[in-house]
């Protein structure tokens, strides 16, 4: 009995079969439940080389070697959260594709709000807060991270869509917040969510990402006719901060990030008055 995963009852396993009849039909092609995997990303980018269509669905109950961005890893208890990752195939101008995390960061937003009743916001570009009352003020009254997203494009013109949720973790479980960026982490179930079942939450969280990414290629990619840049700009808490963002080549921009442009870039103000637009870079909030 020590294999089963019915010995933790508080963390009851996914029923793939349950979720093929929930979910297959309209965007989602097929979906796989796994008990473990090193990466949900890395397994689907080689269906992805390997021809698969668009709309494979990966679910791991535990992942050992996840990736969020920079570098950082991503790992969980087996069972404890929500470790999936998607395969789209866009028709949009590929100049557009940078909105896709960002329309995932929506959709995720609204669906850990509605099933969970949490206060659930948005950091640019990828992070998901909730407030808790146990999380430091390091971005607003009690906000910690709760999920990572991570996308990665694929030759053959295909993105890997990856969304890390931690649901069920305790404190011990969760890794050190110097690991994230000096954000505390924190997941549903500390944060107080009313529902902390994987099973509703997955099918809110696909469901909400197959409306968003439907209006969004309907506009063909363009973020303003489709609604996704202002439910962005609803979100996230990062707009109106002040900010310190370490760049790819180690330099630092500074100041009030005041916008999110039609690229999917951080407006960052300077002190100076002097405008950075950013695309990729270690976002921290300041007090």
């Amino acid at each position: 009995m020590a294999d089963s995963p019915y010995t933790d009852l508080d963390r009851p396993p996914l029923r793939e079969a349950a979720l093929r009849r929930a979910l297959l039909g309209d965007l989602w092609t097929d979906v796989r439940v796994v008990a473990r995997t090193g990466s949900t990303n890395a397994d689907v980018a080689v269906s992805a080389r390997d021809g698969a269509p668009e709309g494979l669905v990966l679910v791991a109950e535990q992942q050992d070697a996840g990736r969020g961005r920079l570098g950082r890893s991503w790992v969980s208890p087996a069972r404890a959260g929500l470790a999936v990752s998607v395969l789209l195939r866009p028709t949009v101008p590929l100049a557009r594709w940078n909105w896709l995390p960002l329309l995932a960061g929506v959709a995720l937003a609204e669906a850990v709000g509605r099933v969970g009743v949490v206060d659930a916001v948005l950091k640019w570009p990828n992070d998901l807060l909730v407030r808790s009352a146990t999380a430091p003020d390091l971005v607003g009254p009690g906000y910690g991270k709760c999920a990572g997203l991570l996308a990665e494009v694929v030759p053959g013109g295909a993105v890997v869509l990856g969304i890390g949720l931690n649901v069920h973790q305790r404190v011990d479980e969760l890794p050190p917040p110097g690991e994230l960026g000096a954000l505390p982490p924190v997941s549903l179930a500390l944060a107080g969510a009313l529902c902390t079942d994987r099973d509703p939450l997955l099918r809110a969280l696909l469901r909400a990402v197959a409306d968003w990414y439907a209006r969004w290629t309907e506009a063909d990619g363009d973020p303003v006719a489709s609604g996704v840049r202002e439910a962005y700009l609803r979100d996230c808490v990062t707009v109106g901060a002040d900010v310190r963002v370490s760049m790819p080549d180690g330099s630092i921009v500074a100041g009030r990030a005041s916008d999110v442009d039609l690229d999917g870039r951080l407006v960052v103000l300077g002190a100076h008055g002097d405008r950075h637009a950013v695309a990729a870079g270690d976002v921290r909030h300041v007090r």
